[in-house]
């Protein structure tokens, strides 16, 4: 841990967040949580997947 850190701690300690903006940060969590525990239950849509591009074809002369 640097001294940056610790700085922007002791700023929070003064300084605290509001209880909205925690909430918020809380439900982006949430959500993204939600979101991790659909794609690993239901799995990823094939046609979301990128396929691999082909080499591009090359005419001989």
């Amino acid at each position: 841990m640097n001294w940056f850190w610790l700085l922007r701690m002791s700023r929070w300690a003064r300084n605290p967040p509001s209880a909205r903006q925690v909430k918020l940060v809380l439900a982006i969590i949430a959500v993204c949580l939600v979101l991790y525990g659909i794609e690993r239950w239901i799995g990823w849509p094939d046609a979301l997947s990128v396929e691999r591009a082909r080499p591009p074809m090359r005419l001989s002369p």
